[in-house]
């Protein structure tokens, strides 16, 4: 059994859509107007398909007038779905949080039960805060209670859809007892959980959102430079650009490009990027976007270099794995790892040796470095201390154990267990 706390737009969509997976659900809410027009099966607010699936669950698996103790009793999971306003100084007003959490442990008693937070929140909130608060209410009622979050990911208009079939759930949970009582709850869904911190389940929730506004923001951008040249047709631009075949698939091979790494380079992106935020600004127009993205594209490369500093001593063998601006290539051009090979020339490390399948003579011939370049990369990982790899060759990742008997920066990231055509090592 499941009681959701909170029946709005996010809660009351939990609430029957868990009741339609043919959980016994019980909804909560302070606002008495809005139970009332629950109990009459007038949802409050405009979603699709809402109404109906209230119809079909209201007096059968979903319950919306029973006292808080009795739902929090026969409940495995409490799921939070109260509000988290912005306070004045931009921060989430947590109070609605630490005052269902409060009325959790009051009403609880026996079994152990988990309190799971979907309201959304900023990254950090959970592990900072609500962890504390909910500790400080087990010191003080001494009742078996764990903590999750599980951020939601649903869209206004789309919401039963995106509940019903999920394309991904996002756990942060550090407790067995709480992941298993949420592994039964997500069973019925057949969609792949993911188990992560408190941090990193919030930080995906912002990730989305925040991909979404910038992709808005950029668009927008774009229409105005558009404007400020003139004699474009911008909505045939736009769908012209969506039929890039890197859109499709799955995952989309746009997907390799949201991700991080150490900067684009090659022929293309910088120069590209650079020429239309020059010409924008000719015409008049003062871009931000553009001008975010390339200044981005170089602090990234100091970001690399100071990580490298702040654990290297002077003295050690640094490795660098990957010239090449990007697997599959030779093309040395603006490479991330031109910038950073200087970035660490110039803090004083002096012995550095390099390897790439490719692209080790065109690069030597291109930037004549006074660095040492080796032919293999068994031979490379043995004559180095630390390995910086900044290349995502398939041949790195398909020698994960040999990369990992030393000190590794993988600023490709290219070790993870993602699809290969996730990995970050991006091209015009």
């Amino acid at each position: 059994m499941i009681t959701v706390l909170g029946l709005g737009f996010v809660g009351l969509t939990t609430a029957l859509g868990f009741s339609k997976k043919g959980f016994k659900v019980y909804g909560i809410d302070l606002d008495k107007q809005r139970v009332d027009s629950i109990s009459n099966y007038n949802i409050p607010f405009y979603e699709p398909h809402l109404d109906e699936a209230l119809r079909e669950e209201l007096g059968n698996n979903f319950v919306v007038d029973a006292p808080l103790e009795e739902a929090v009793n026969n409940s495995k999971a409490v799921i939070i779905c109260v509000g988290t306003p912005s306070n004045e100084d931009g921060s989430a007003n947590l109070s609605y949080i630490f005052s269902a959490v409060e009325s959790v442990f009051k009403a609880s008693e026996g079994e152990f039960k988990v309190i799971v937070t979907k309201s959304t929140v900023p990254p950090s909130t959970i592990s900072k805060k609500v962890k504390p608060f909910v500790e400080e209410m087990n010191r003080a009622y001494n009742k078996p209670i764990g903590l999750a979050s599980n951020p939601e990911f649903l869209r206004e208009g789309h919401a039963w859809n995106d509940f019903m079939n999920p394309d991904r759930v996002v756990i942060g949970v550090e407790d067995e007892d709480s992941k298993e009582i949420l592994n039964q709850v997500y069973i019925p869904f057949n969609a792949p959980v993911h188990y992560v911190s408190y941090n990193s389940a919030e930080f995906i929730k912002y990730l989305s959102n925040t991909l979404l506004s910038t992709l808005i923001s950029f668009s927008n951008e774009m229409a105005m430079i558009a404007d400020h040249i003139g004699d474009i047709d911008v909505p045939t631009a736009f769908k012209i650009l969506h039929q890039d075949k890197r859109w499709y698939g799955t995952p989309a091979a746009m997907a390799s490009y949201v991700y991080p790494g150490c900067g684009y380079g090659g022929y293309c992106l910088p120069k590209d990027t650079a020429a239309l935020n020059s010409i924008a600004k000719d015409h008049g127009f003062e871009p931000k976007v553009l001008e975010g993205n390339l200044k981005i594209n170089e602090e990234i490369k100091d970001f690399v270099a100071e990580k490298i500093a702040a654990v290297v001593p002077k003295e050690n063998t640094i490795a660098i794995l990957g010239l090449a601006f990007k697997s599959g290539s030779d093309d040395v051009r603006l490479t991330p790892s031109k910038f950073i090979i200087e970035k660490l020339l110039a803090k004083g490390y002096t012995n550095i040796v390099a390897y790439d399948p490719m692209a080790n003579e065109i690069f030597d011939k291109m930037y004549n470095f006074p660095i040492k370049y080796v032919g293999s990369l068994e031979d490379i990982v043995e004559q180095a201390d630390d390995l910086v790899l900044l290349t995502a060759w398939p041949e790195f990742k398909e020698n994960k154990d040999l990369l990992q008997s030393k000190r590794l920066f993988d600023f490709r990231y290219t070790l993870a267990d993602l699809p290969a055509s996730v990995v970050g090592d991006t091209s015009a």
